[in-house]
């Protein structure tokens, strides 16, 4: 997508007390990524001029957001002083003539939703949507396809409650608008706050053009709470899912399946039923089998489940991950683990076979230690291996075998089981029975 002559300004100032949580309202996250990045992600599709506005937890939204982009401008509220959405665009220095403003908390705005702004030529230009209630939020008057005011709901009379034309709260400004205007904002308001919108009203008075622009509510949501999280979820959820099936991915009920931004498919994949897949997991030519859950892991050629679980940093290769198998931080290469198994902090080689109830012991309380094992090995049932350990080669491990030594040498047995007593009648005596 083309970069277009235009600046974008987030509004990500404010505390959310809506959503009743200690974190910053736009960090809280939406497919595994914070509400920002979204927005962020979007709008370099159509800027290389982002500058993000901070005040509340400022430090924890700079940090977040700097980890996944570095062409970021940050700048600071003086929310204090200078409230509301007026005092944040006080000291905000926009590079193009024309300036996009958005809020941080709608993390549903895609670049193709925006572009109705881009197209539209005006002093200024206005979001707005029809709400059947629009209770929480600014009303607009329109007369004559123009906009003639907007007031905020804490000061609105009662016909202006009534009207159902809402401001979505996204504003494209020409930047001498801006620049003429914000310094002129008063606070003599029900709030005390300085409202962006005050100056709408500024450019009406002087006879500039203010244009409504009608968006669609899917895209141009506000968060403010955890239900309108978890509405906005279901949303993002959908369009993954879609993106990717329409990439090729065969899903199976994919309404049960969750899948995060982060998260590629390459080839044919199939995805059963009630899985969860997070982080930025890549799945190559793979089949991940109904209620499995694959974190930030790799799969290629291989397939997991029902019910396996690979936790963050594995990487499996031509590899089957059967039921009930839990695999972390460990790289298997053409293995079978059918079931039941734990394995943890391992390398594992190529025709390797892992018996039901296998655990590697990987952490004494204090550390953690890794499982080598190479080619061709036999894990027996219900095995122990105890870290740090080597398999070589060529090895067989008996059922119920504990191994603590440090290496298991190529085309040996290892053995650990005490002999097999049995006591005869023993069952009788024991509940007194003939």
């Amino acid at each position: 997508m083309m970069k277009e002559n235009i600046s974008i300004v987030i509004l990500a100032a404010g505390k959310g007390s809506r959503m009743k949580s200690n974190k910053a309202k736009v960090l809280h996250s939406i497919s595994g990524k914070p509400m920002l990045y979204h927005i962020i992600k979007e709008s370099l599709k159509i800027s290389d001029d982002i500058t993000v506005v901070v005040a509340h937890q400022k430090e924890a939204v700079i940090k977040e957001i700097s980890s996944y982009f570095d062409n970021i401008n940050f700048v600071t509220q003086d929310a204090n002083k200078f409230p509301g959405t007026g005092g944040a665009m006080m000291n905000v220095e926009p590079k193009n003539d024309k300036v996009l403003v958005l809020n941080g908390d709608m993390p549903l705005i895609t670049a193709e939703a925006l572009h109705g702004f881009l197209e539209i030529q005006a002093d200024v230009i206005m979001s707005i949507f029809d709400l059947e209630n629009p209770d929480g939020y600014g009303r607009v008057i329109i007369r004559n396809d123009r906009v003639e005011y907007i007031v905020e709901q804490k000061d609105a009379d009662e016909a202006e409650l009534n009207t159902t034309t809402v401001n979505a709260g996204i504003y494209a400004f020409s930047k001498v608008i801006l620049e003429r205007y914000i310094p002129e904002l008063s606070n003599d308001n029900a709030q005390k706050e300085y409202y962006l919108t005050d100056v709408v009203a500024m450019v009406k008075e002087e006879e500039g053009t203010v244009v409504p622009i009608l968006v669609d509510e899917e895209h141009f949501k506000g968060v403010n709470s955890k239900k309108d999280l978890a509405d906005s979820e279901v949303i993002m959820q959908r369009r993954i899912r879609n993106r990717w099936m329409q990439a090729g991915v065969t899903m199976q009920l994919p309404e049960t399946i969750y899948i995060e931004e982060g998260v590629a498919f390459e080839g044919e994949c199939i995805v059963e039923n009630g899985c969860r897949i997070t982080g930025n997991s890549h799945i190559i030519n793979s089949h991940i089998k109904a209620g499995s859950v694959v974190e930030d892991s790799i799969m290629k050629n291989s397939d997991c489940g029902p019910m396996a679980h690979l936790r963050p940093l594995s990487n499996i290769e031509n590899t089957h991950i059967g039921n009930f198998v839990e695999v972390k931080k460990a790289t298997l290469k053409g293995v079978k683990a059918g079931h039941l198994s734990y394995l943890g902090d391992a390398e594992i080689d190529e025709g390797t076979n892992i018996g039901a109830g296998t655990i590697t012991c990987n952490y004494d309380g204090i550390n953690k230690y890794k499982t080598i094992i190479g080619k061709n090995v036999f894990i027996g049932s219900d095995s122990q291996l105890v870290a740090p350990l080597t398999i070589e080669d060529d090895v067989m491990i008996a059922a119920g075998t504990t191994v603590t030594s440090g290496t298991v040498e190529k085309g040996s047995l290892a053995l650990s089981r005490t002999k097999l007593k049995t006591i005869k009648n023993f069952y009788y005596k024991f509940f007194g029975k003939k």
